[in-house]
């Protein structure tokens, strides 16, 4: 198979032809089988060889087709994660330990972000089969309908058919026969948890704040919150979830918008935030009425994102393990390659834990 490459110094805009391999297999003295084996590094050759190959290719600057060498098998191996934003801290953590652990282990990593478009995250997962990816990682939640869990089982059994794999990162399956490796978090123990520590605090009135009906992220949290109010003797009529949405805009308009419903006076004490972003809009939105953290309002967040120990005051949150999930995707990805039946699914679960800050008071 012919590889061809324009080179640095052979751009088309400079009016030069692009170095072929029989240029390499000329310059060397040799035959193109010999340069294609020589550059493929998986079939015997001397060492007279090699050496001519590797100047030739040297002096003419010739750059190997990484797309023909993976169609032919012959190059590294390709990963890809696939994100809603390369900006957001949980997201771009996780795909830096995807990328450095495919990378100790030999690998290419190809990093996607789809801006939260249902079809567009779709489309990638197809178009990473296309690229003969080793296997994929889909990170983090998304409102799943029956329609979004069709298509993605189909591009999953198309991964396993053609000796890929699609890994979950952080979100579950949709269902227990799908071909996926699911690698998340306690999502729903680390809500239970930091709730009970608003509980034990004293808190009795806790406001859930930040809901996306139907997304596999938020609904533990809401889930852990619940339950955690039931374990302590709550009833029911104690539960109050409130404000579409995460984010730091989101959750600035809507404690406004709590808030201006009230006239300032809120009667609870206590805000458990779905994120920490979320968290910062609230206590923003607190301050302009007058409102202290946590004087008067307690406030959590979840996450751990980088600006939580710098808000004023830093906030108690729940830790993601957002590296480690990376990491462990790509481990256990490869692990199962090697397995002699590996599953048609398998789930392993991470541990969170809760960050005490400054942000929760104590009541009498």
């Amino acid at each position: 198979m012919a590889e061809t490459s324009p080179g640095p110094g052979t751009t088309a805009g400079r009016g030069r032809r692009r170095v072929t391999i029989r240029d390499v297999a000329d310059r060397a003295g040799v035959s193109v089988a010999t340069v294609s084996r020589v550059l493929a590094g998986n079939y015997p050759t001397s060492a007279a060889a090699r050496a001519k190959v590797l100047r030739a290719v040297k002096d003419l600057d010739y750059v190997i087709d990484g797309r023909a060498r993976a169609l032919a098998g012959t190059g590294p191996k390709t990963v890809a994660v696939i994100v809603s934003s390369v900006d957001s801290a949980f997201y771009a953590t996780v795909a830096q330990g995807v990328e450095q652990e495919a990378a100790a282990r030999g690998r290419l990593c190809m990093v996607c972000s789809h801006g939260g478009d249902e079809a567009r995250e779709l489309a990638l997962v197809q178009m990473m089969r296309e690229q003969r990816c080793e296997f994929v990682v889909l990170v983090g939640g998304a409102v799943e309908d029956e329609r979004y869990q069709a298509r993605l089982g189909e591009y999953a059994h198309g991964l396993a058919a053609a000796g890929s794999r699609l890994v979950l990162c952080g979100r579950p399956a949709p269902s227990p026969d799908m071909p996926v490796l699911v690698v998340e978090y306690d999502n729903e123990a680390g809500a239970y948890a930091v709730t009970s520590h608003l509980l034990s605090a004293g808190h009795r009135d806790i406001l859930y704040f930040g809901t996306i009906p139907g997304h596999t992220t938020i609904e533990p949290r809401i889930a852990g919150y619940r339950r955690a109010l039931a374990d302590h003797g709550l009833p029911p009529s104690a539960e109050r979830v409130e404000g579409f949405g995460v984010g730091r805009a989101h959750g600035y308009a809507n404690m406004r918008q709590i808030l201006a419903d009230c006239g300032g006076r809120p009667d609870f004490t206590a805000v458990f935030a779905g994120d920490d972003q979320a968290a910062a809009g609230a206590m923003a939105a607190l301050r302009e009425y007058g409102l202290r953290t946590p004087e008067d309002i307690s406030v959590v967040g979840y996450n751990n994102d980088g600006l939580a120990q710098d808000l004023n005051p830093p906030l108690t949150t729940v830790n993601i393990p957002a590296y480690e999930l990376g990491r462990e995707a790509v481990r256990l990805a490869l692990t199962e390659e090697t397995a002699p039946r590996p599953a048609a699914q398998s789930r392993h679960l991470l541990g969170t834990h809760t960050v005490l800050r400054e942000s929760v008071r104590r009541l009498p």
